[in-house]
């Protein structure tokens, strides 16, 4: 199998996901030919097994972006044991093929970081861009026209937040957030709808807020005229409430990851 077959690993706080990338393409950024959710806190190493069965056992190089030391560690120890011929690479900010205008790139979270070496396979050349990633935690990212990482915002996810409602009251239920895959209503009849309500929408305009402010906070900023693109999990929704510039990359982070393999390939 040719060194540009690959697995991109996204290792978040809350899952894990795989892509298998066939090769480069030409233009904007590349889709896996198929890919594997696997929850952070259990994961089955059967259901990679049988998600490489087509494979033929041929050796691939894994490319890793993690914020989550033990999922990694895990999959590193699983690798070890089960598919030896196999090549690892663990991703660090150096490796990626982006200017980080920050005194430390390396306590940036490399997952902000690959999602920002994709958007800029995106976006336009002379426009800046924002990158919204809707997960376990919600970032904002901003990009310079010249295709630098400025740094951003992080504020709690809709889970994370409906945990902090639940476990810090005594009366209010633990929201599932998962649920929340379509705008709820946001006038709340009762506590629950209240509360998804909240947590929605008050996501919604946090980001919202975001994406005015970013922008003017860089030299020589000003609102508006930057490209956004939006992933993770409840993005797509999100999306569709932002405007037509607005647009939902579902596969964005770990083409940041396949695009920085292919870039660090002889």
């Amino acid at each position: 199998m040719s060194h540009r077959w690959l697995v991109a690993v996204d290792i978040g706080n809350a899952r894990i996901k795989l892509g298998l990338f066939a090769g480069e393409c030409a233009a904007g950024i590349p889709e896996p030919v198929r890919t594997l959710p696997l929850p952070d806190d259990a994961p089955e190493p059967e259901q990679i097994s049988r998600w490489l069965a087509d494979e033929g056992g041929q050796p691939l190089a894994w490319w890793i972006a993690s914020v989550s030391r033990p999922a990694t560690t895990w999959l590193i120890d699983w690798l070890g044991a089960h598919r030896r011929r196999d090549r690892i690479t663990l991703l660090a900010s150096g490796d990626l093929p982006l200017v980080v205008r920050l005194e430390r790139p390396d306590m940036v979270g490399i997952d902000r970081l690959v999602d920002a070496v994709a958007a800029n396979r995106l976006r336009q050349s002379d426009r800046a861009a924002l990158i919204v990633d809707v997960g376990t935690a919600i970032t904002v990212d901003l990009l310079s026209a010249d295709g630098a990482f400025c740094g951003g915002a992080i504020l709690p996810g809709i889970q994370m937040s409906a945990r902090a409602l639940h476990e810090f009251t005594d009366l209010l239920p633990l929201v599932d957030a998962a649920e929340l895959t379509e705008p709820p209503p946001a006038l709340g009849a009762a506590t629950v709808p209240a509360m998804e309500s909240g947590l929605f929408w008050g996501a919604v305009g946090a980001i919202r807020q975001l994406i005015d402010e970013l922008p003017k906070a860089a030299p020589g900023g000003r609102a508006g005229g930057a490209q956004v693109f939006l992933t993770g999990g409840a993005a797509e929704s999100v999306a569709a409430l932002l405007g037509r510039e607005a647009r939902y990359v579902p596969n964005l982070t770990l083409a940041g990851i396949a695009l920085t393999a292919w870039e660090n390939t002889p």
